[in-house]
């Protein structure tokens, strides 16, 4: 394989004039620059990754930090980090959780594995960091963003959605549809983002006269599985309940798969809502109603943001991002209801 030493070797030139060629940095007159790139053609030459790091002084890589490598809802983002990244020339590096030490203790290690495999910029999912650890970042600091997250030592650096409004309006849909006995499975309440979703869809609720001390609630863990037994666990108590709030889709979908298994009918006997919209949600049985995050629009914005800190471009950066219900065939209108039901299938935004 070719080197950038026989590219200089065969068009007689030195190393740093060849090296000028390939990095089109610095001058060289048309007659060499002329030799240089046919001494190219000719011997195939193509820079390795380390040595194009070498010639223009950065990696051309962005490192993603996300706490774990599972289910629908961390794919779906990466897929269009991944996409954004490669139509700008740039490669993506993804480090997650993994480790004995707590979350916190796991995110600062993966953004510490790829800060040493020397990657320009940085782009994290986690809610488990402290402003002093992003503070001991020292300079990379300024060359990162955070995603779904925020955090007051970088606040122009975060990219966030509304939780607690995309819950007000996952409440305002069940009422619209006449629910009142209304269930919830909650995520994990050291989750900064659960928490404001939960209280947007219990302060919706109290504004509608509802107690809501007297709902059957429970904490989950976000997956399939804590959905289901959480759904096996509102049958088993008894709670009377028309519709059920689940905090992401993935524990929705481990609902609907518990109340098929136990011969409960969605929506016919018990109306289901989602949240995030991903695309388990359109595609489970019955397809599911789900408070649509508008993820896209917030992750291309985070990475226009961090191109242009990291490699002085200047991409338009926008922060408001509209939050809707999509609306599909797990929703029905409550018994005996008047309702102010949407047609399935609309999405409603604010």
């Amino acid at each position: 394989m070719a080197t950038i030493k026989d590219v200089a070797r065969l068009a007689g030139v030195g190393l740093g004039t060849a090296s000028r060629v390939v990095s089109g940095k610095g001058s060289v007159s048309p007659a060499t620059l002329e030799r240089v790139r046919k001494a190219i053609d000719e011997l195939g030459f193509r820079p390795s990754h380390a040595a194009r790091a070498l010639l223009s002084g950065t990696s051309r890589m962005v490192g993603v930090y996300i706490p774990v490598l599972s289910g629908t809802f961390y794919t779906p983002i990466l897929q269009i980090i991944d996409t954004e990244l490669r139509a700008a020339g740039l490669h993506m590096v993804v480090a997650f959780g993994v480790g004995l030490g707590d979350a916190r203790r796991q995110a600062m290690e993966g953004i510490e594995f790829l800060i040493e495999r020397g990657c320009d910029g940085l782009i994290m999912m986690t809610s488990a960091l402290l402003d002093e650890d992003i503070a001991a970042l020292g300079i990379k600091q300024r060359q990162l963003v955070a995603l779904n997250h925020d955090f007051n030592a970088i606040p122009e650096q975060c990219f966030t959605v509304d939780h607690t409004l995309g819950g007000r309006m996952a409440a305002r849909t069940l009422l619209d549809y006449g629910h009142r006995d209304i269930a919830v499975i909650s995520g994990p309440n050291a989750l900064a983002d659960n928490v404001a979703r939960t209280d947007g869809f219990m302060q919706e609720l109290k504004s509608a006269g509802i107690d809501t001390g007297k709902l059957w609630m429970v904490e989950s863990d976000f997956s399939p599985q804590g959905g289901w037994l959480a759904a096996k666990a509102l049958i088993e108590s008894g709670a009377p309940c028309s519709a059920l709030f689940c905090a992401n889709d993935e524990m929705a979908v481990g609902a609907l798969s518990y109340f098929q298994e136990a011969g409960i009918s969605v929506p016919r006997d018990l109306s289901v809502i989602g949240y995030d919209d991903t695309p388990s949600a359109e595609f489970s049985a019955p397809r599911l109603t789900s408070v649509h995050m508008p993820w896209r629009e917030m992750t291309q914005n985070g990475i226009n943001a961090l191109l242009n800190r990291v490699y002085d471009l200047k991409r338009p950066v926008t922060r408001s991002f509209p939050v809707g219900v999509t609306m599909r065939a797990s929703l029905a209108k409550a018994a005996g209801s008047k309702g102010k039901a949407r047609t399935k299938g609309d999405k409603a935004q604010r």
